[in-house]
């Protein structure tokens, strides 16, 4: 099952938050649920000027009910480096994060450029009805799903959430116990079938280089993991079974 069939099946009308949302590919979909507010938020320059023209032509105008932001989320307000790889002179704009520099990975083939982006948290919009989360941000997650907190306790919306350990040593525990301390439980599938996090052998299922010039992964490579209220989990995760 990939993320925006998760996000069909378990759809609350509300606000959706698209974060890490690069050039629209969940955004679009989600904008399309019946009773749908979409905030979208990508702080890469270039991916955000995309992002905004995709939405205007999958809508013909810019629509009311999306809303695209030009910052960075986190765990409080200011500003923050935002780093981009660069392979043999083509940006590597899916790993462009705020998380980490890629400084020790520069060499003949690969270069860096930087951006300062502002920062804001996810708390910061007090938002009241959110139903559903994605989460995409190169190892800076828990710093959002931190400045989401009050968001989280008061909503209780589903998530899904790329998390890597090449992005970030440790994130694969980290970011499911702060989720389980907030009432959550996180689940990945793998060949249609649903499994705790808990399930999750890290040796052969999360073994990736974290140098944008090297292409190796483990095989399977779970990278993608859902995150369930705890109660409503049992009848969220029956649901995702039956249409699996």
């Amino acid at each position: 099952m990939n993320e925006e069939n998760f996000h069909q099946l378990l759809h609350r009308p509300g606000t959706l938050v698209d974060i890490g949302a690069h050039d629209g590919l969940l955004t679009i979909p989600l904008a399309r649920l019946p009773g749908s507010r979409v905030l979208a938020f990508e702080p890469l320059p270039s991916a955000f000027a995309r992002l905004q023209a995709a939405v205007q032509a999958a809508f013909g105008a810019a629509p009311a009910h999306v809303t695209c932001h030009h910052v960075a989320l986190g765990d409080h307000q200011g500003s923050i480096t935002l780093a981009m790889p660069v392979l043999d002179g083509v940006a590597q704009e899916q790993w462009a994060s705020t998380a980490k520099d890629y400084a020790a990975h520069v060499s003949a083939r690969v270069t860096v450029e930087r951006f300062a982006v502002p920062m804001r948290s996810l708390d910061d919009f007090a938002l009241a009805d959110v139903t559903a989360i994605k989460l995409d941000a190169e190892g800076a997650e828990y710093e959002i799903l931190r400045g989401a907190r009050e968001t989280l306790r008061r909503c209780r919306p589903v998530l899904t959430l790329e998390v890597e350990e090449r992005h970030r040593a440790g994130s694969t525990y980290a970011v499911p116990a702060y989720l389980d301390a907030l009432g959550y439980d996180v689940f990945f599938e793998l060949n249609g079938v649903w499994l705790p996090i808990a399930d999750l052998d890290r040796a052969t299922m999360q073994r990736a280089s974290p140098d944008p010039s090297v292409f190796e992964a483990s095989d399977p490579y779970v990278f993608v993991f859902y995150a369930l209220p705890r109660e409503e989990s049992a009848a969220m995760l029956g649901t995702l079974r039956r249409a699996g």
